[in-house]
């Protein structure tokens, strides 16, 4: 029989529901059943695309001896870390404090009846296997730990929630300066590998939040190596087998130095900001490469994680799987044969070459994950044909190959949608939109921002999570602060008073629900969140950006935009809460440190009014202006803040406000764009 988890909206829980553990999802009837028998609880959080948590499920929860080892000493809480954020940032940081060691997926703590851990460690194979102690032996272990220690336990207890209260931001006073924007850039380039790009040794992350700080710093003190950072990275991920080279889209990492063999799930969150990021670097350097990741990653996002969802709704599912059919990456990778025989010899001869299928394999030493080895040019070169003629080869070759994958077993999608990576993706499409004038796009970030409004909107407050027509889950900080960003880009296509009185209305939940009124700063849980062993409040970058950055940048903005200045106190707030760690370890902190820049020197407010305000607008579009909003507002839009409130002539003009000091309207678009491109090279 199905246990308890057949009920649940995440897939990696239903994934779980024929287990033969008994397991619970997360919830008052599993706390109460652990009160009640006095019985520890084994945790285990993971998450769809995780394959090690396939490993340790196929291994051990499947497995009937484990099992009822499981069942007999513990109650066992099935959580999905991507519904259940708030669950992972706590245990993730116990098991850090308890192991000196860093977490990962599936992430194993066992805790005692009121939540606190005292015992746990990411994947454990079933029998000991090479120095891992067997999830088997393990078993007893604890539990006559659990009955015969109960002392130590208190003690450790007691102990882990006084170091907890340590990983809170500290209290700093003094004024905020540019010095974090400066050590901050100066560490990563210490960092960056000059040879590959990216930032740090194997495994390499995309790591878009410091990549889009890198630019932005690139242009604002005009440093060609910080942009050099930016184009050699983004240039060797889209050449590299992190990239899908046949139906777009990016990897979670590359397992080496060289970008070649991805860890092949593929996240929403990756793919939004990234996205977001080549669109910018293509305004900065116009290269067909560029052009063409964006085109594919939006291509795949709309093909595999929008369009195929029920077409009522519109929103971004959340992952595919590394895995199909038990095996990581088989559905990408090909042997030299199968491509020979379902492409033409022309054909072959550019995609051979191009994709590295004449040399040795790349992937467990018999098949081959396409990459880009040769440049196309030499390829046509050693060809003697035109470059034009190896693109089309390559192009049809591809859509040959394409086709050929398509008939195999798909990797598993996690088709729940989150309100957080939504919020990314739906940035991302969005600005890549406006970057090339794709309405396409632009219709797509729209359908899943009507999706999250309709759906995951209700009573004035978001919910964090949607699957088979349920939404549910108290949202958290991410909800709020990237959606609000993404309001804010949405904003700069066609302006909408809609989208402004609702970026509004979550500016203002997150005053009244998250803020640290005492301190600063944004908790990840509203105030009226269940009661959880601790609450976080974090400023560091990880997969995706900070909440308490991206949220201080967006306020700071709003505020700016519409005359409020309850928005922009909160953002100095939260600056000033983080101070010390953006003054010790500002490269951990590039989310917090773009909204400092703002803090500092506030971005530029355009406001664009009269007959041809739109072509106005299309034409700064097509500039890299990071530090300023635009937006074309209808002649006929009435109710508008005074900041927005600008008189409408028969012709075009811009008005430009920087923090409180509005300048005269200016009337042409080349004056606009000199008084654009002058933001501050150096801030503060």
């Amino acid at each position: 029989m199905p246990n308890r988890l057949a009920a649940e909206t995440s897939p990696y829980l239903r994934q779980h529901a024929d287990n033969p553990v008994d397991w619970y999802p997360w919830g008052d009837e599993a706390l109460a059943a652990a009160r009640e028998q006095d019985k520890p609880i084994l945790l285990s959080i993971g998450y769809s695309a995780c394959h090690w948590c396939h490993v340790m499920a196929h291994e051990s929860f499947e497995d009937a001896e484990v099992a009822a080892q499981m069942n007999a000493s513990f109650i066992n809480v099935k959580v999905d870390r991507e519904e259940r954020p708030d669950l992972d940032q706590i245990y993730q940081t116990a098991h850090s404090l308890l192991t000196r060691r860093n977490g990962g997926w599936p992430l194993t703590m066992f805790l005692a009846p009121d939540q606190a851990p005292f015992f746990g460690g990411t994947y454990f194979p079933k029998t000991a296997h090479r120095g891992m102690p067997g999830f088997i032996d393990l078993l007893p272990q604890i539990a006559a730990a659990y009955r015969n220690q109960r002392g130590d336990i208190t003690q450790q207890s007691t102990a882990l929630l006084a170091a907890f209260e340590q990983t809170l931001p500290p209290p700093a006073g003094g004024e905020l300066s540019a010095i974090p924007l400066d050590v901050a850039l100066r560490e990563l380039k210490n960092i960056f590998d000059e040879d590959e790009g990216g930032i740090g040794a194997a495994p390499k992350f995309p790591h878009p939040s410091e990549l889009d700080f890198c630019l932005r710093r690139a242009v604002d003190v005009r440093d060609d190596y910080a942009r050099g950072m930016v184009r050699l990275t983004l240039t060797k991920m889209a050449e590299g087998g992190i990239c899908d080279q046949l139906g777009g889209g990016f990897c979670r990492y590359s397992v080496d130095a060289h970008w070649t063999i991805p860890h092949f799930e593929k996240m929403l969150y990756d793919n939004g900001p990234l996205l977001h990021l080549y669109s910018d670097l293509w305004l900065v350097e116009p290269q067909p490469l560029f052009a063409r990741t964006v085109s594919d990653t939006a291509a795949w996002a709309m093909r595999e994680m929008q369009a195929s969802v029920n077409p009522s709704e519109g929103g971004y599912c959340s992952s595919l799987d590394a895995d199909s059919e038990h095996v990581e990456g088989k559905f990408y990778v090909w042997t030299p044969d199968e491509v020979v025989t379902r492409v033409s010899a022309d054909e072959y001869a550019v995609t051979a070459p191009h994709y590295g299928l004449d040399v040795r394999a790349n992937f467990e030493h018999e098949f081959w994950h396409l990459r880009v080895t040769k440049p196309l040019a030499t390829v046509a070169k050693r060809l003697d044909i035109p470059l034009e003629r190896a693109q089309q080869l390559l192009d049809s070759a591809r859509a040959k190959l394409f086709t050929v994958r398509e008939a195999r077993v798909r990797p598993g999608r996690d088709d729940k949608v989150l309100t957080s990576w939504n919020a990314l993706m739906i940035k991302g499409m969005a600005r890549a939109a406006r970057a090339f004038g794709n309405t396409t796009w632009l219709a797509s970030a729209r359908k899943a921002q009507a999706f999250v409004r309709s759906t995951l909107w209700r009573d004035g407050r978001l919910l964090a999570t949607y699957k088979d027509g349920t939404a549910h889950l108290n949202a958290y900080l991410d909800d709020y602060a990237f959606l609000l960003n993404a309001q804010l880009e949405l904003l700069q296509h066609e302006f909408k008073k809609a989208d402004l009185d609702w970026a509004c209305a979550l500016a203002d939940v997150l005053l009244e629900q998250f803020e640290d009124r005492a301190l600063g700063g944004f908790f990840f849980v509203s105030h009226d969140h269940e009661r959880l062993l601790h609450r976080t409040k974090t400023g560091r970058d990880h997969a995706t950006p900070s909440g308490n950055g991206i949220a201080a940048l967006a306020l700071n903005r709003l505020g700016h935009l519409v005359g409020e200045p309850r928005y922009n106190e909160a953002a100095r707030r939260t600056l000033q809460a983080f101070k010390l760690l953006l003054d010790n370890e500002p490269m951990g902190h590039t989310s917090l440190c773009a909204a400092l820049e703002e803090e500092l020197t506030p971005a530029d407010i355009v406001i664009l009014r009269g007959d041809g305000a739109a072509q106005w607008q299309r034409e700064l579009n097509r500039h890299y202006l990071p530090h300023a909003l635009v937006l074309a507002i209808p002649d006929d839009v009435s109710e508008l803040p005074a900041v927005l409130a600008k008189p409408v002539s028969g012709t075009v003009n811009a008005f430009v406000c920087r923090g409180v000091t509005c300048l005269a309207p200016i009337a042409d678009v080349a004056s606009l764009l000199a008084l654009l491109n002058s933001w501050p090279a150096q801030v503060g």
